[in-house]
Formats: C-alpha cells, structure tokens, sequence
C-alpha cells in the first residue's frame, strides 16, 4: 500500500544547527543559540505528534539520548525505511554525526512491535564515499515500485541500483537545481508522491527530457499533478507526505509554510484528494533545512503477533 497509518518520530534532545550538514543543505539557517533551538523544537514537536493523533495516526515517539550529539535526529526517514514484506533498510549517510543515529535504540523499538524478516544494510557504502539517504533521497511510490531520486552527493547512482535490485523497484533518476542552479540535496524537498496526488517541482529539471520522463511516469501511474514554483519548493511545499487515518482516509502532512505558499486553486487540488494536516514547524525547518515528511518515518513493517 501506498500509504500507511504508523510513523515513527525522534524526540530531540539536542536538536541544533549541524555544520556538518549545511555545505549542501542550503535550507539550513543558524538562527538561535543550540538551547532556544532545543527549547522551539520541543514545543513544535510535541504539537506535531498531538496534531497526527488528533487526525487518528498511529505516532510512535522515541526519546533521543543527548549523548552522542546527533542534532538531526529529529529526522529519522534518512537512515533507515521499512517495507510491507517486512524488510528493513539500512542506509549510508554522508554526514558524520549523523551515522550516529543508527545505534539509539530506534531499531529495538521497531523489532520488539514489527515483525522485521530481513535487514537490507547498505551503510557501508559509506567507507566507499556512496551515499543513499533513504525516503530524503528516494521518493517511493510503493504501490507502482517505482523510485524517484534527483542526483546530489547524497544520492549515488550505484547506491540507487543496488536499492533497486534488492527491492525490485525501477528507477526514475533525473538532475534537479534551485533557482540559483544549485542542485537540490534530496528529492523529497522537491516532490512527494501519494495514492492520487504528486506534489513536484518541475521547474526545477533543467533537462526538458528528464522532466518529461519525470512527468509521463507520474501520469503513466495515474497521479494528479500539482506543480510548484520556486517560491513555493523554498517554503517546503515539495516536503509533504500523505499518510491515512484509522478508517483509510488520506491524509496529506505539511507544514504551515508549505501551505501558506500554495494558491487557493493548489488547496483546492489537495482537497480533491486528501484532507491537508498542517503543523507549525517553522523553527526546525530553517534550522534543520527539513521539514514535514522529514520528520516522520513511515512504518510498513508487518505487525508482530
């Protein structure tokens, strides 16, 4: 299923501006001292959870550890993904600091309730300086098996095919640049994709045949589009991640920025095929450089009986 009801989310304990990751995040702004960031983090985080389990989604928290400091574990959907089958992924991390969140207890947490059946680790592309930073990188589309990732020295073509080959997905790769022809870190701060709706900019393809391969695939697989602009890719609109209540309704996650940025006739397409949930996350947005979908990492696992 495209979808899923379970996420799983990384309380912080240290949340703060990470210079290791700010070379090539360039939504990323050192605005507070690492203490009010903590402190606006918090009060924005557990708004969050409240507001997903007000909408009926199934919110596991995890408490992060202050030690080791990994202040972008708030955004656990770059180190590991879980599938249907009951394969979990392993993924290799540019950052330093942030390999480190692999070994906090987020696993223990998703064996002791899913049934894991297989762990897929690539991590250890790592030492050959090959990067696949999970569903920030790749953007599934589960139900078709197909992965949409833009090239960025986070995202490795070698890494993309041996993701594909494990899972049996086929790969749409295409080269994605903001407005000042920088090339985009992760796809999924430039598109999202759900059961009926695709949230993309298209702008952002320089080459005319990859966005019109990017485009056929999404209509091929039956996706309505809706196009952003830069303005609009700035404000974390491409950040979005659909998920579904109890009952199996979609529901569409994105923050008040993201929201704020669209037009009355985009909110009017979102409406067409979900309910939106907005949260106020602006303090982790320009401080971390994620946003909405970042902060949540979806559980497909199997449950355990």
């Amino acid at each position: 299923m495209q979808t899923t009801n379970t996420v799983l989310m990384i309380r912080p304990a240290r949340f703060a501006f990470n210079p290791d990751t700010a070379l090539n995040n360039r939504f990323q702004q050192a605005l507070l001292d690492p203490d009010r960031a903590q402190q606006k983090a918090l009060e924005e985080f557990d708004e969050y959870v409240d507001t997903l389990r007000q909408h009926g989604v199934e919110v596991l928290v995890v408490q992060d550890t202050p030690a080791p400091h990994t202040p972008d574990s708030i955004f656990p959907n770059n180190w590991w993904s879980s599938h249907a089958d009951g394969s979990l992924v392993l993924y290799p991390m540019e950052g330093q600091n942030r390999r480190l969140e692999r070994n906090k207890g987020v696993l223990k947490v998703l064996e002791e309730r899913f049934a894991v059946r297989q762990t897929i680790d690539l991590s250890p592309l790592e030492q050959q300086s090959m990067y696949l930073e999970g569903t920030g990188s790749m953007v599934l589309d589960r139900q078709h098996r197909i992965s949409y990732a833009c090239h960025s020295g986070r995202t490795h073509t070698q890494a993309l095919r041996l993701f594909a080959e494990q899972l049996d997905y086929r790969l749409c790769v295409f080269h994605a640049v903001d407005r000042h022809q920088a090339p985009i870190y992760h796809s999924n701060v430039m598109m999202s994709v759900g059961r009926g709706l695709s949230v993309v900019c298209l702008q952002a393809l320089p080459d005319a045949d990859e966005r019109r391969a990017l485009e056929h695939s999404l209509r091929d697989t039956g996706k309505d589009i809706l196009a952003l602009d830069f303005d609009q890719l700035e404000g974390f609109a491409g950040n979005m991640l659909e998920v579904h209540d109890k009952q199996g309704q979609p529901l569409l996650v994105m923050s008040r920025s993201a929201w704020r940025s669209l037009s009355v006739e985009q909110r009017r397409q979102v409406e067409q095929h979900s309910h939106p949930v907005v949260v106020n996350i602006d303090h982790i947005e320009r401080i971390g450089g994620g946003s909405a979908r970042c902060m949540l990492a979806e559980v497909h696992l199997p449950v355990r009986h």
